[in-house]
């Protein structure tokens, strides 16, 4: 079994973040999906073996583009979203995911946490960590070949 977890769009609520860090350390991944890079550069520097870092559409020089992480029989397509127009549906972004073998998404971008499947591949957006009214991330397990996410409250 693998534990994720996952957060997008913090945009420097380092306050926020910071709540994380010790889930951070218990689990065997973390993935910022971008917006915010820099809040987790640091942590990501202690642990580059578990920290995946993607850039998104307000970080200028920090993150990947897009990453593939395979944990347990699952492959994982993670990116912001941006460039996939998820603000408009999932399709493209579904669509990236299978090119790349990949059945699960993460992603950020829209500030709404979701999870839907799309043509077979699990889409999932943590929501926004640096909302200031309902800031979220997301706990994903991956056992074998079975995903499960949950979206959990940033209280």
């Amino acid at each position: 079994m693998k534990t994720f977890v996952v957060l997008s769009d913090s945009h420097g609520r380092k306050k926020n973040v910071e709540k994380l860090l010790a889930l951070f350390a218990e689990n065997d991944f973390v993935v910022h999906l971008g917006d915010g890079s820099a809040d987790v550069r640091d942590f990501g520097r202690e642990n580059p073996e578990k920290v995946y870092i993607m850039k998104g559409n307000c970080d200028f020089s920090y993150g990947l583009e897009e990453a593939v992480i395979e944990a347990e029989q699952v492959r994982i397509f993670c990116c912001h979203g941006h460039k996939y127009g998820v603000k408009s549906g999932l399709g493209r972004l579904a669509a990236r995911a299978k090119e790349l073998d990949c059945s699960v998404a993460l992603y950020g971008h829209t500030h709404r946490a979701d999870i839907s499947e799309v043509g077979g591949v699990l889409c999932v957006n943590p929501g926004a960590a640096g909302d200031y009214t309902s800031p979220s991330y997301c706990y994903l397990v991956v056992h074998g070949a079975k995903v499960t996410p949950t979206v959990v409250p940033i209280l």
